[in-house]
């Protein structure tokens, strides 16, 4: 088998990545879905409605990602999983439901959107992790590149199937409401993969007791380790001001170039085809350094900039797939590198704080995205999003120097974590937790 698909040889890994790339459809025609939703209900202020939405579907993460990574290291994670996905499609099916009837208002997308997050919220480190309970340390960098994948070629399908739907239907509310209910049946998928798993095959990491302090155990474990505190960093920055393609994409395309559900959708689409192919070139990658983050990240801020000044639809489609390519090179290689390096006893809790930075930055972004959008222009989105991100590299870089010693920590391979072995990482970091 080629070695960008090697995890795929492992059966269970082949059910979840099955149950995921269904899920994640639903879950991207629901994203343009609700987006598009909100921009027909509130009359005034679109931008600052769907900034508002996006900020509430986060703001769980920002909030209960600590406890959630303790609940992901405490329980059987292949368990839990089943459980998460029932919390997500609740609130879907609600609100594809008010939609579809044609009596939703803002406030009860505010209201489920926040729901919805808090069932992602839970979701979303137990998932991470249950990643390496799956398939063998050797294979785990390929795995999660392929999780990548299969996440943006969802991201493919799924926005330009929620586009020619909602067109297809009238492009109104209840024509909505169909689309993100066709979500709350996707995680059928997930659960029937979970359940058909073979339990032999799987090396689950050992569930911890409850005690006191086990959220301050995990921050004082990445505290210790300046290469993941950059990781982190940058993920905040890029993540809170940059990210926000699902508000901008909708802002750019109605405001700036006059377009429909159709044509939004498929940026999305377009920007996929970048997403996927970072995806698949990472899980191609035998190790992940720190360099290779900084790197992708600086990308992602220049190529948001030129996004930001294009002039014309098409040639902003073009530009897509491009800001796709850095912005996934960066996740991937981030999320991967927190993974491979991290105790097992404490990887539920280190992914947490690691999700509650990337994503746990978007109530304060989004909104303040949106007020530059309708006060500045949607433009200045882009480009605003991509200075900053900038700027915040640059002096995640500095502190990263001065605290290790030189800029060859970051540029050198020998001193990426990855080339050490995770084992050797594991063990030392385990002794500084429990100092």
């Amino acid at each position: 088998m080629s070695p960008t698909f090697r995890s795929l040889a492992n059966p269970n890994y082949r059910r979840y990545a099955a149950g995921a790339v269904i899920s994640n459809t639903g879950t991207w025609m629901q994203r343009v879905a609700q987006d598009w939703l909100v921009l027909h209900l509130a009359v005034d202020g679109g931008g600052t409605a769907v900034g508002i939405t996006t900020g509430l579907q986060f703001l769980p993460a920002l909030l209960l990602s600590p406890l959630a990574g303790v609940i992901a290291d405490r329980f059987p994670k292949r368990q839990l999983l089943q459980l998460t996905q029932v919390m997500m499609a609740v609130p879907a099916f609600v609100l594809g439901l008010l939609a579809a009837t044609g009596v939703a208002e803002v406030w009860h997308v505010y209201v489920l959107a926040l729901v919805f997050g808090i069932g992602t919220a839970i979701d979303a480190p137990a998932r991470q992790s249950f990643v390496s309970e799956i398939v063998t340390p050797d294979d785990l960098t390929n795995a999660v590149g392929l999780n990548s994948a299969s996440f943006n070629a969802a991201r493919i399908v799924g926005p330009a199937l929620a586009g020619v739907f909602i067109g297809a239907l009238g492009g109104g509310t209840e024509a909505t409401g169909w689309v993100i209910m066709a979500n709350a049946i996707s995680y059928l998928a997930p659960i029937l993969a979970l359940r058909g798993m073979d339990p032999r095959r799987l090396t689950p990491a050992p569930t911890q007791a409850r005690h006191s302090g086990m959220v301050r155990e995990g921050v004082r474990y990445v505290a210790g380790r300046p290469d993941l505190v950059l990781v982190l960093i940058v993920v905040f920055v890029v993540g809170t001001f940059g990210l926000n393609f699902q508000m901008t994409s909708a802002l750019m395309a109605t405001d700036v170039f006059g377009k429909g559900a159709t044509e939004y959708g498929l940026l999305g689409t377009y920007m996929a085809v970048g997403s996927l192919t970072g995806a698949l070139l990472a899980a191609r990658r035998p190790v992940i350094r720190l360099r290779l983050v900084v790197g992708a990240a600086v990308l992602f801020g220049v190529a948001e900039i030129v996004a930001g000044l294009l002039p014309t639809y098409l040639t902003f489609a073009i530009w897509m797939p491009l800001l796709g390519l850095s912005a996934l090179t960066m996740i991937t290689a981030a999320n991967t590198l927190m993974q491979v390096s991290t105790a097992p006893a404490l990887r539920g809790r280190v992914m947490a704080l690691y999700l509650m930075i990337f994503m746990g930055g978007t109530p304060v972004g989004a909104p303040v995205v949106g007020w530059v959008g309708e006060t500045f222009g949607a433009r200045w989105t882009l480009v605003g999003g991509g200075a900053i991100t900038l700027v915040g590299v640059a002096l995640a870089v500095l502190w990263y120097v001065a605290r290790s010693g030189g800029l060859a920590r970051v540029l050198t391979p020998t001193e990426a974590p990855g080339n050490l072995g995770p084992r050797v990482w594991d063990n030392q970091a385990v002794a500084r937790a429990r100092k």
